[in-house]
């Protein structure tokens, strides 16, 4: 339970409790003003309430997330550089999933992967640049003509 008295948690809670007093406090004006006679305020009166319940019911689910999963007992954040453009990926760099501790419980928030990008050099060029690259000095020497007659 300790983990739900953080900074972080706490401000969750009194968010929920203004956000509930706020809202059943509308639905408790909608319904006074409903009773002097506007009658769409009784929607309203019936709305202000279903939101209340919304945050009692986000705010619970999120509670009992925080105490179902194990807080983290040890940083397990490798240690990544950073490459450059261009630059291969060495094999140390990147951490297998099966050296994860075996243990410890999966969740459905995965570490990031890192992808290696491929660029081409200077000197060599892409065969798809080089038709968009026609294309678009065909439609620069024909202002009048539709992206549909290009001939190419």
């Amino acid at each position: 339970m300790k983990r739900l008295w953080t900074p972080a948690w706490i401000a969750r809670h009194v968010a929920m409790v203004v956000l509930v007093t706020t809202f059943l406090g509308l639905g408790w004006w909608q319904v006074s003003r409903a009773a002097a006679g506007n009658a769409i305020s009784w929607g309203y009166a019936v709305e202000w309430p279903i939101f209340a319940g919304f945050v009692v019911f986000v705010w619970w689910r999120e509670v009992r997330h925080a105490l179902r999963t194990e807080p983290p007992t040890r940083d397990r954040v490798a240690s990544a550089s950073v490459c450059q453009p261009g630059e291969a990926v060495r094999p140390d760099d990147v951490t297998a999933p099966d050296a994860i501790d075996a243990e410890q419980p999966r969740t459905g928030i995965r570490r990031p992967v890192r992808v290696a990008r491929v660029l081409a050099g200077p000197g060599e060029d892409d065969a798809d640049l080089a038709a968009y690259n026609r294309y678009l000095s065909w439609l620069n020497a024909n202002p009048g003509a539709k992206p549909g007659d290009y001939p190419g």
